[in-house]
């Protein structure tokens, strides 16, 4: 076989192998991913026995801690709707009410069952307009 016909078939084995494996990089980045919902959404449209990623902001008065087991309430950011949840594990530091929280889970009987150790505080914007300071 020609020396350089050799080359050129190497190159091309070699750029068909990373068009692919860039592509399969992708597919992957892209269908892993999973869109939180509201309690509103979970109210109108979850299915039995899926797992959710839950988003909302804690409502006041509703934290209630014993030993391990936590639970609380999540409302739409923008709404009235709200959903009670169960969560047992690490509560981080930042958790607290009116704190806008991620939780994954499943929704049975009414209640969002929240998975172990799923609990996500999302940290308050710095570019949101601060009401004391109107």
């Amino acid at each position: 076989m020609d020396p350089q016909r050799k080359r050129k078939l190497r190159l091309f084995v070699a750029l068909g192998a990373a068009v692919l494996l860039a592509g399969a990089l992708i597919y992957t980045s892209f269908s892993a991913s999973t869109q939180a919902s509201t309690p509103s959404d979970l109210l109108a449209n979850a299915e039995p026995g899926r797992s959710y990623e839950l988003t909302g902001k804690v409502v006041a008065d509703s934290v209630d801690k014993d030993g391990d087991k936590l639970t609380f309430r999540i409302r739409d950011r923008e709404g009235k709707a709200s959903l009670p949840v169960t969560y047992e594990g690490v509560v981080p530091d930042p958790f607290r009410e009116g704190r806008e929280v991620i939780v994954s889970g499943e929704l049975k009987g009414g209640t969002f069952l929240a998975e172990r150790d799923s609990l996500i505080t999302k940290c308050p914007s710095k570019f949101t307009k601060d009401e004391q300071n109107t």
